[in-house]
């Protein structure tokens, strides 16, 4: 299959912004692929240690809602602050895998209608980060979550194949 960013533009997204927008769709795209057929088990298991499947699913649909909310201007709600603190013990939690990816789709969704609305010349408007308000604009934040969002699907992709194999 085509990967997203050799399939055009995506409708309605501004031109400076389409790499973003590509990379998340392409995440999307990875994650499912990669997920596909695993077991409870494989989700949370903690290959040599390192964080599970289900972590980086979850991250990646709390950390690209946080920095989305960001480059809005907006501040963290409370949900957003639970949901961040949930993100350190999924692992006690563990959520179905099924709910995890409809959580990262819907992410997506909400990010890309947001890529559509932003305008470009709002890309260097600054922006605070966080309870310490560190300095940052609307391009880094989003810039940011696309590039956040691919490490941690290679991360998902890394230890999905690796759980398939343990015990096979």
């Amino acid at each position: 299959m085509t990967e997203p960013w050799l399939r055009g533009p995506v409708p309605g997204v501004p031109p400076l912004l389409q790499p973003v927008a590509h990379a998340l769709l392409m995440s999307q795209e990875d994650v499912a692929r990669a997920v596909d057929g695993l077991t409870p088990e494989q989700v949370w298991q903690s290959p040599g240690g390192s964080a599970t499947v289900g972590f980086h699913v979850a991250h990646l649909s709390g950390a690209t809602d946080r920095l989305f909310t960001y480059a809005r201007g907006d501040s963290l709600t409370p949900e957003q602050r639970a949901t961040l603190a949930t993100e350190a013990r999924l692992s006690e939690v563990r959520p179905a895998l099924e709910d995890l990816v409809t959580k990262w789709n819907q992410t997506i969704d909400i990010a890309i209608a947001q890529l559509r609305a932003t305008k470009e010349e709002s890309l260097i408007d600054p922006r605070e980060v966080g309870r310490d308000r560190l300095p940052s604009n609307v391009l880094g934040l989003l810039f940011h979550a696309a590039e956040h969002a691919s490490r941690h699907t290679g991360q998902v992709v890394t230890t999905a194949k690796l759980v398939r194999t343990v015990g096979a």
